[in-house]
């Protein structure tokens, strides 16, 4: 269900705060419901957790205190999309109001939330690095493990940096029965293709005994090529595709309660989980149309054919974490949260032969030309603490949330068959103090805070590629500070409504890998490169929320800005992402829904609106001439068109529900000019997306203890479509959508 609502501060964990929390606030029973069934038991406290999120306030909290605009997608949402896809982000664009387009690949290029880029947090671990943003955060782990995702919509500067377009926080699964429970998941799908049939297998193990609890997962999935609604074999995406891969998960969470009443908790996790090519099909470039280079009278997609390239390794997500939590429900009469956690995350790309990765600067003969593939590493380490006082002062609803989060990031990105440099080993460290205050005065809630982030980027020194004219650069240390504020009110006008109105900081890097990489001027040092400036996002929002018995409405409008933002454009020589640095203004609208008919038939709805406006030209590195003004439009690579999805669900037998969704994307034509007084010098933009409609069905069976069947239907209607960010021309990025794609599903638990 989608609740817009809230959002202020940090991070993890559902099990630990809520395993002790959930029990208090249950109502005490009578005979009748005591005798109630485990199911049914574990069933209502779900519900219950639906009114609180961790991330943001890192201790449950209601979520009807906080103001702001939050998304939190349940179980049942998870579910429903596994039942269609088992992409890691689809669930994203099929219930979160402001996210984009699913990317369809290993790669989630493109899929910004409200404009910009999200921070990807699982169980409160970031992945990926803003130090080199490859796009590959998106595919971490098993979604069969993921009970739910809170999502604070909007800039935030809560969960540390990273988070200019908001945080998504998956939170692993919780064991709710007492004693063993184990469930097997058996799936099979095909497009029915050649080579398009896939399938999965996962076990997973929940224990929880007195004082303890343990989970314990594993799966493997292997994947098929895929097809567009055209029967055509989709291009394998050059950052990375899901399509002929294989993956392997595991992952492990334990946790035991002690101290008096079982205030105090110590939790352990783990997960390791690699997905990689097969190496069985290689990139076959299509053609736009008579305006492309080499020119054809017919568009043609990307496709695949099978064959290697020689030498070449096959493109991976290799990700691994491990974290240690303590709390402590009574600690100087607050509640004490420490939580130290480890990545180690590992990118590889497919092998390309553009000229950015050549051994010389062009032009290069054809025989001596060469493929290269792209390989990022990433380290983290970090410590978030934080500490919570209710009653502050002993003045009821007046909360104290307090801390100091530090982190050491560490990333490079190497060309791995020739084993050169691309970006240079970079270091970030900071130490970031907060405190944040909420103060519920009848029904009102009124809160502010501050979070000051203190950082250090170094840089080793490097030389750059041949195509940057292998110049050397002089490495060094970059200081970054930042004062990051956030208020907010919340109105509970009645039962039924309530309004809130927020201001927030979001604060990150800039993808510093890029602007690393495409110096190619002699005489450079790090501490003079412009780009590598701090992005510092402002966020005002307002919106309203009802829950009525049977329906619910909520929607907000937001306004984000940033001074020197970033924004993605493709080199028209290299073909490249470059950044551009300059002012930037976004402007969004957001509504959702659902509506109850009956107990057996349900209908939900989102609707998403993005308009964001950048300048056409950056700041003179000298100080000739300042950045332009607001007149050029933010296109599809940063802004989704926008999105209208809706769903209903119908329960037509007792043991049996059938869900039909269907999300749309509008067509859309943005077009901007602007003129620079200083040497008269004209620009302008021009971009069209065609926008589509697809329909998905999940159907499921309960077969009581012998398990449950479920079907899945992706692209129901098989339409040929291509992806909206693959509509702009760029480096070999003209992708169809996937066609229709039918999963069968069996599920027990015993």
């Amino acid at each position: 269900m989608i609740k817009p609502l809230s959002a202020a501060i940090s991070s993890v964990l559902l099990a630990s705060a809520l395993a002790g929390t959930a029990r208090a606030q249950d109502p005490a029973q009578d005979t009748d419901e005591a005798n109630a069934t485990d199911a049914t038991d574990a069933q209502r406290k779900a519900v219950d957790l639906d009114g609180v999120i961790v991330t943001g306030t890192r201790t449950p909290k209601a979520i009807d205190k906080i103001p702001g605009a939050i998304t939190v997608v349940s179980p049942q949402e998870i579910q429903h999309t596994l039942l269609v896809t088992e992409d890691a982000t689809a669930v994203l664009a099929r219930t979160v109001p402001g996210y984009a387009e699913s990317s369809q690949a290993m790669s989630n290029t493109g899929e910004t939330l409200r404009g910009r880029i999200p921070l990807r947090l699982f169980d409160g671990v970031p992945q990926g690095s803003p130090l080199r943003e490859g796009t590959r955060n998106g595919t971490f782990t098993d979604m069969g493990i993921i009970g739910r995702i809170e999502v604070i919509n909007g800039p935030s500067a809560s969960e540390g940096i990273g988070a200019t377009g908001g945080v998504i926080n998956y939170l692993s699964k919780v064991p709710t029965r007492e004693g063993n429970e184990t469930t097997l998941t058996t799936r099979y799908q095909t497009q029915g293709g050649d080579d398009s049939e896939g399938w999965k297998v996962g076990v997973t193990f929940a224990r929880k005994q007195d004082a303890y609890d343990l989970l314990f997962a594993t799966s493997y999935i292997d994947r098929g090529i895929s097809y567009d609604g055209d029967g055509r074999r989709i291009g394998m995406n050059t950052s990375g595709s899901l399509a002929s891969s294989e993956s392997r998960n595991v992952f492990l969470k334990a946790g035991f309660n002690f101290g008096q009443n079982g205030e105090q908790r110590i939790q352990g996790s783990y997960s390791k989980f690699k997905i990689e090519g097969k190496g069985k099909y290689i990139q076959v470039v299509g053609c736009r149309g008579p305006e492309d280079d080499p020119p054809c009278d017919t568009p043609r997609t990307n496709t695949s054919e099978r064959g290697q390239i020689f030498g070449s390794k096959d493109a991976f997500n290799d990700f691994e974490q491990y974290s240690v939590q303590y709390t402590h429900g009574d600690f100087l009469g607050g509640t004490l949260d420490i939580n130290a956690y480890g990545a180690d995350q590992a990118m590889r790309y497919l092998p390309e032969d553009d000229d950015a990765k050549q051994l010389v600067k062009p032009p290069i003969p054809d025989d001596e030309r060469i493929f290269d593939q792209s390989e990022i590493a990433t380290k983290k380490k970090g410590l978030r603490t934080s500490w919570t006082r209710s009653s502050l002062f002993g003045v009821d609803g007046l909360e104290l949330h307090t801390g100091i989060d530090l982190v050491e990031d560490e990333a490079q990105q190497r060309l791995a068959l020739t084993n050169r440099i691309w970006v240079p080993p970079m270091e970030y460290s900071s130490l970031a103090p907060y405190a944040q205050l909420s103060y519920d005065i009848g029904p009102v809630t009124l809160s502010a805070g501050y979070r000051r982030e203190d950082g250090e980027l170094k840089v080793d020194d490097y030389v750059t590629t041949a195509y940057r004219n292998s110049v050397f650069v002089e490495g060094g240390t970059l200081d970054y500070q930042a004062d990051l504020p956030n208020a907010g009110v919340i109105w509970r006008i009645t039962d039924e409504w309530s309004a809130f109105a927020s201001y927030s900081k979001g604060f990150t890097l800039p993808n510093i890998g890029i602007p690393l990489r495409n110096v190619n001027q002699p005489g450079q040092s790090v501490d003079g490169i412009l780009d590598l400036q701090a992005v510092i996002v402002d966020n005002n929002e307002v919106g309203f929320n009802w829950r009525g018995q049977r329906a619910s409405l909520g929607g907000s409008v937001y306004k984000s800005e940033s001074d020197l933002g970033t924004s993605l454009a493709i080199d028209p020589v290299s073909n490249d992402f470059i950044l551009n640095r300059a002012p930037i203004e976004i402007k969004g609208l957001e509504l959702s829904g659902e509506y109850r008919f009956t107990p057996e038939w349900k209908v939900s709805a989102l609707y998403s609106r993005i308009r964001g406006k950048t300048a056409f030209w950056n700041a003179s590195p000298t100080g000739l001439y300042p950045a332009g003004g607001l007149e050029k439009p933010m296109g599809v690579l940063d802004i989704n068109p926008d999105k209208l999805s809706a769903s209903v669900t119908w329960k037509f037998l007792p043991q049996a529900d059938l869900t039909l969704g269907a999300t749309k994307l509008y067509d859309r034509h943005i077009s901007g000019s602007d003129v620079r007084e200083f040497d008269g010098a004209t620009y302008s933009y021009d971009e069209r997306t065609r926008g589509y409609t697809l329909f998905d069905l999940g159907v499921n069976y309960d077969l009581a203890r012998y398990g449950k069947v479920s079907l899945g239907v992706e692209n129901l209607l098989d339409k040929q479509y291509i992806l909206s960010w693959s509509q702009l021309a760029g480096y070999q990025n003209f992708w169809a959508g996937r066609g229709r794609m039918t999963s069968l599903t069996y599920t027990i638990t015993f």
